[in-house]
């Protein structure tokens, strides 16, 4: 599995899906590719821990 180039949906940076993260994905059950990137991934859960 190559890595994979995505597209953010919050910045629209693109970002690499390495193929490390998608053996994960795969061994964890998880269907969908992640829409966003590692830095949106982070504000994203560090603004939900903040509520």
């Amino acid at each position: 599995m190559p890595d994979k180039m995505l597209v953010c949906k919050d910045c629209g940076a693109e970002f690499a899906f390495t193929e490390g993260e998608q053996a994960f994905y795969k061994e964890k059950g998880f269907e969908n590719e992640p829409v966003r990137c590692p830095d949106c991934r982070r504000a994203r859960k560090n603004a939900r821990r903040q509520q």
